[in-house]
């Protein structure tokens, strides 16, 4: 049976990692995730684009309003990542320096997360779609009011061509092979879920006793 589909991997030598307004006061909007679960999923995708040695921008909206400042952890993460503070632009793609900073990586695939997923995901990730780029949206580390406005939006940005990935499914296609490091992976994957450190200690008491 013939098809046209193509399964397009996503690839660590050409994809960057967009994070989108995941600012303190932003974070107290969503609730289609438990807090502790949210930020640890955006702390997880960083970690993995820091991994991965991706290269990261950092952007923020109207940070003097209410949508406050960047998670710290975000900047203390990637100190060197370009850091775009839009003054008051809502889609990250209206704002000239971070669309140039996105051009600067040379990178053709998107990885974008962010709050709100159904403002600041959905509309840089229409525009960049509209501009050629393969664009991938981690659904576990962008938030939102409830699931009604979730999956309106992931609906929309399917639509367009967006594919839908979470921060495991991520981490594991960017790998693409376990030969290529157990340990380091391993140990990220264990940070940020608990109950991967029974596969870790598994692995290690194996090792051991070789």
């Amino acid at each position: 049976m013939s098809t046209s589909f193509k399964y397009n991997r996503l690839s660590k030598g050409d994809a960057a990692l967009l994070l989108v307004d995941h600012q303190v006061g932003l974070f107290s909007l969503v609730q289609d995730f438990p807090p502790s679960e949210f930020k640890n999923n955006v702390l997880a995708v960083a970690a993995c684009g820091k991994y991965f040695n991706l290269p990261t921008i950092l952007t923020t909206s109207f940070e003097n309003g209410p949508n406050g400042p960047l998670v710290p952890e975000l900047k203390e993460i990637f100190p060197n990542a370009p850091y775009i503070a839009r003054p008051g632009n809502i889609n990250a793609w209206d704002n000239e320096d971070f669309v140039s900073a996105v051009k600067k990586t040379g990178c053709k695939q998107l990885i974008i997360a962010g709050i709100v997923t159904e403002v600041c995901v959905a509309f840089p990730a229409l525009s960049a779609i509209e501009e050629g780029y393969e664009v991938f949206v981690v659904t576990d580390a962008s938030g939102t009011f409830n699931d009604v406005t979730r999956h309106t939006a992931w609906l929309r940005m399917q639509a367009a061509g967006a594919q839908l990935i979470n921060w495991f499914g991520m981490a594991c296609e960017l790998h693409r092979d376990w030969r290529n490091d157990i340990e380091g992976l391993g140990t990220l994957f264990s940070n940020h879920i608990p109950n991967y450190r029974n596969l870790m200690t598994s692995y290690f008491t194996l090792t051991a006793q070789k």
